[in-house]
């Protein structure tokens, strides 16, 4: 497995991204907007995030949102596996919880799916090589 990034939800992305950027010194690799799903992701780290084998920050904008009740700025962590549907079916051999299987991301192709740890905490598994 692979570190990929961890996501954070905002409720303005462009005050988020000048934070980070300009504040905390992380460069903003790329951005994404999905006015279908109603939502726009930004994605930021040091140096050129993974490419360098470092962990990546993806904040979240859902459109309309202007608040999150305590505890709901948390969204999940991302894992890079080789191969999605083969990691869930190891995790569930071994007692781990799957909360969505393996399959294309709304708006997409890249083959993701949710795990949950024993304390509720998502966990993302992005199949490597399509990630977006």
């Amino acid at each position: 497995m692979k570190f990929l990034h961890t996501m954070l939800r905002v409720t303005n992305l462009q005050e988020s991204i000048n934070f980070y950027t300009e504040v905390l010194g992380m460069n903003l690799l790329r951005t994404t907007d999905r006015p279908e799903q109603k939502y726009s992701l930004a994605f930021l780290a040091y140096g050129t995030g993974n490419k360098e084998g470092q962990g990546e920050l993806e904040l979240t904008y859902n459109y309309g949102v202007g608040h999150y009740e305590h505890g709901g700025f948390y969204g999940h962590i991302a894992l890079g596996v080789e191969d999605v549907a083969l990691t869930c079916q190891k995790i569930k051999e071994k007692g781990g919880k799957v909360t969505r299987e393996a399959g294309a991301v709304q708006g997409g192709n890249t083959i993701i799916a949710f795990v949950e740890d024993p304390n509720g905490y998502k966990i993302e598994l992005i199949q490597i090589g399509t990630h977006e």
